[in-house]
């Protein structure tokens, strides 16, 4: 019964036993985080053939979303740390994953719907913001139907979570790449009037979004009821009952990782609203070198995830050094991608923007050199955003979340967008100025972040608090 989990969670031996696994686990997470990211970049590319304005209206509505739906993401992520360190102290239970899942379910709903109610009013919220009033009004139904996939979508990241901490990510990858096909089929028909279907516009795209969402959930749910070795924890046994003491367990954990979260992609979603106040091209330019930036930090997400992971195993057998050496090899994995990708930035702008906007049409000159320029700004900080996130899902892995969003609520907003503020404007750098305000804000919080995972990871004399099992006992 216990093979699955015993072969899932053996300690790796040595580096290369270490990379070998942490490459074996992230290299899944990273193709799921990659297909997430081109399901919203279709999103992008759709609606930007529908023209500058309707981009630039849709990238109002999508930090708005997108920046709560994290918030979200992070509480229910919590469930990836609790159930990895269950497994490290014994890998053959059953029990606590089940329970841990659970919550994580009970966290979906208690997040999902208040944020859900919170969108409707997306309208007043932007005015409030100052931003475009005829952008906004395009914006509303969009959102509207977009946030019916907030629920379904922090369900999912539940069910992904559990099977990536018993190190078996790759269905939630396949459910992902099914879910580009789907979302782009949909999309084109819903945007555009195929397939017999009425042409909605940016509603299409707000409705393509809830139902690959909803499609999504219902797939992967499908395989941990039906696989064979998945079946037997039976994630929807009294799924009602109620876990007090796990609950507060995963939302002492989550709730950090969710504000950390959203410091750091509110902080991007800022300089959205920031660039609303300069003008819609710069609004337009900043969507397409944003969309590029959130492909490459895809990689070191899903390498982030692993590390979590592969950490968390560790902490849970108390093996401060087996911890060290996974969080070390996920940064060395993370920091030679992103360097590579930095060179791509500099040397292929013009080809990486013509995926978004005909950079031919005349009429897209003034964003084709804005976009160029802030791509040559996010080349300069990819090694650091990398970092960062690295950083901060090691830390988790040892459970270590408060004090990772006091260094990001500093670094992001309080340098960070302190910096995007005065560049932008007060020394009237204009859009280059907000994004070199990103790049400080990214080097503020990498730092910090690396040098904790480091310290923690170097104190045998004195465990962190992220280590000490807890006991979260309750009847199943």
């Amino acid at each position: 019964m216990a093979t699955m989990v015993q072969t899932a969670t053996r300690p790796a031996s040595g580096w290369q036993g270490e990379t070998r696994a942490l490459l074996a686990l992230a290299g899944p997470l990273v193709l799921a985080q990659l297909g997430q990211i081109a399901i919203q970049t279709t999103d992008v590319i759709m609606i930007g053939w529908l023209g500058p304005e309707q981009l630039a209206a849709a990238s109002l509505g999508t930090v708005a979303v997108f920046v709560l739906l994290l918030f979200g993401i992070g509480v229910v992520s919590a469930t990836s740390p609790m159930i990895a360190q269950a497994l490290g102290r014994r890998r053959w239970l059953v029990r606590e994953p089940r329970r841990t899942v659970r919550q994580g379910f009970f966290a979906a709903l208690l997040v999902g719907i208040p944020v859900s109610l919170l969108l409707w009013q997306i309208e007043p919220i932007l005015l409030v913001f100052g931003q475009d009033p005829k952008l906004v009004a395009m914006t509303e139904p969009y959102v509207q139907a977009a946030l019916f996939a907030i629920v379904p979508a922090l369900l999912t990241i539940g069910l992904r979570n559990f099977i990536n901490a018993l190190e078996r990510p790759r269905a939630g990858m396949v459910v992902t790449f099914a879910g580009i096909v789907f979302n782009a089929v949909a999309n084109y028909g819903l945007i555009f009037g195929a397939f017999g279907l009425p042409a909605l516009g940016l509603l299409g795209a707000g409705i393509a979004t809830a139902l690959t969402n909803l499609a999504q959930l219902g797939a992967l749910l499908g395989f941990v009821l039906l696989d064979r070795r998945l079946r037997r924890y039976r994630l929807l046994g009294r799924l009602w009952r109620a876990d007090w003491a796990r609950l507060l367990e995963l939302l002492r954990i989550g709730v950090p990782i969710g504000v950390t979260l959203v410091f750091e992609v509110g902080l991007f979603g800022g300089a959205v609203y920031l660039m609303g106040l300069i003008g819609t091209a710069e609004l337009a330019a900043h969507q397409i070198a944003i969309q590029i930036a959130s492909v490459s930090f895809m990689v070191p997400l899903g390498i982030s995830q692993a590390a979590t992971v592969r950490v968390g195993l560790a902490a849970g057998r108390h093996d401060l050094r087996r911890a060290r050496r996974a969080g070390l090899a996920a940064l060395a994995l993370g920091t030679a991608f992103m360097a590579t990708m930095a060179v791509v930035m500099l040397t292929l702008p013009e080809p990486l923007i013509h995926i978004f906007i005909d950079t031919a049409e005349p009429g897209n000159r003034r964003v084709v050199e804005l976009a160029t320029t802030f791509l040559a700004i996010a080349a300069l900080f990819q090694i650091f955003d990398g970092g960062q996130v690295i950083g901060a899902g090691a830390l988790r892995g040892l459970r270590d979340t408060r004090v990772p969003m006091t260094i990001a609520g500093i670094g992001y907003w309080g340098i960070g967008f302190t910096a995007a503020v005065v560049l932008g404007f007060v020394l009237d750098q204009g859009g280059a100025g907000i994004w070199f305000g990103l790049l400080i804000g990214l080097v503020a919080t990498a730092g910090p972040l690396l040098w904790r995972f480091f310290r923690l990871t170097r104190q045998p004399a004195a465990e962190p608090s992220g280590l000490r099992p807890r006991s979260t006992a309750a009847p199943a």
